[in-house]
């Protein structure tokens, strides 16, 4: 009797996700707000924690579904009438990098660090920041880049040039605090990184948010 109540509620969970699933839409599979995320994970554990609880019926799962379906349907409906409500519920991108400078005001109110943003860039198949022009923080997580012109994809057969040997960038100092290891690696030493910092006018390493070594670029530095 017991795998007959099972089967009864798994067949009425599968179509009432299927429904819910199909009316909402695409967006709640590729979660694309903070919300859609939250909401498909309460989604799963609603169904899953009714269907394997005894004391649980067909009617609190159908309850329990048509329910969270309706909230869902609601949340919807006033981001799409109501723009502030929106903005509530969806979120804004935020712009972690404007006109090549890291805005680290925006870092600091989304709760991340330079390595954090260097790590999405990365991830992005942008290896160096001083490639970028604007990039901005997506309402799900990930990040939007819009490379300066001269960093924007082209092709060496475009241009009938030959190969190059290509470097990664070299991140040297971050937050005011110098990455010896990487420095050592390169080849250089304590006087060759005040020299290059004196070139750029920083004569202090602690004035240094992050400062970046590239094969046949030299060296990127932003202050604080």
């Amino acid at each position: 009797m017991k795998f007959f109540y099972l089967s009864v509620e798994l067949v009425v969970g599968f179509f009432l996700l299927f429904i819910l699933v199909k009316f909402a839409g695409k967006k709640m599979i590729s979660q694309i707000t903070p919300f859609t995320f939250i909401a498909a994970i309460v989604l799963g554990e609603l169904l899953g924690n009714a269907l394997y609880d005894e004391k649980v019926g067909v009617i609190y799962i159908v309850y329990a579904m048509a329910l969270w379906s309706v909230l869902l349907f609601l949340v919807e409906y006033l981001s799409q009438k109501f723009l502030k409500f929106r903005g509530i519920s969806e979120g804004k991108p935020s712009a972690l990098i404007k006109r090549g400078i890291v805005d680290r005001e925006a870092l600091r109110k989304n709760r991340m660090n330079i390595n954090q943003l260097q790590s999405l860039l990365r991830q992005s198949e942008t290896f160096s920041i001083r490639e970028v022009e604007f990039c901005y923080l997506e309402a799900n997580g990930s990040i939007s880049i819009l490379k300066k012109s001269r960093y924007q994809k082209t092709t060496q057969e475009d241009f009938k040039m030959p190969d190059k040997a290509v470097h990664p960038p070299v991140t040297l100092v971050r937050d005011g605090e110098v990455l010896w290891d990487e420095v050592k690696d390169l080849g250089y030493d304590a006087k060759w990184l005040k020299n290059m910092l004196l070139s750029q006018g920083v004569d202090d390493y602690s004035r240094v948010f992050i400062a970046e070594w590239l094969e046949g670029d030299g060296l990127f530095v932003q202050t604080s």
